[in-house]
């Protein structure tokens, strides 16, 4: 009996650890592929914001809002509330800052990451779209 469990539970382990690895090797896949494809100032491809719109509309505008005011359907129901993409705090972030929160989501809050839903493309015109409805306005300090 001591042997079968002991069998048992070391299949268990190497399981657990084929999962582990399997989600290293997908985690710095994703990193290299996300550093690699947002490049920097003027290397920048144009993105249609309106491409980027039917994303909004379809994965955002419940808890963001139509105009990204965070006041979306759900977002009464949600213990800490949307951002509002017209704060002047939102509008301050960079589109590193943006792409990183789409890209990964946010601690301790309800936005959850995309990157396993959005393409390196979807995310750009997202991205684009949002900054449509609420211009980059950096922080003066």
């Amino acid at each position: 009996m001591a042997i079968s469990s002991i069998t048992r539970w070391c299949r268990m382990d190497a399981h657990v650890e084929k999962h582990h690895m399997k989600n290293r090797i997908m985690f710095w896949s994703l990193s290299l592929l996300i550093g690699w494809a947002i490049p920097t100032g003027a290397q920048e491809p144009q993105v249609d914001p309106l491409q980027g719109e039917g994303v909004y509309q379809d994965l955002c505008v419940r808890c963001h809002g139509i105009q990204g005011k965070g006041d979306g359907p759900d977002a009464a129901a949600l213990v800490v509330p949307p951002a509002n993409f017209q704060r002047m705090e939102s509008r301050a972030k960079s589109e590193t800052d943006l792409r990183s929160a789409i890209i990964w989501g946010l601690a301790f809050s309800p936005m959850h990451g995309w990157w396993d839903k959005l393409s390196v493309e979807e995310i750009r015109a997202v991205t684009a779209y949002i900054r449509q409805i609420a211009p980059y306005e950096p922080s003066v300090p």
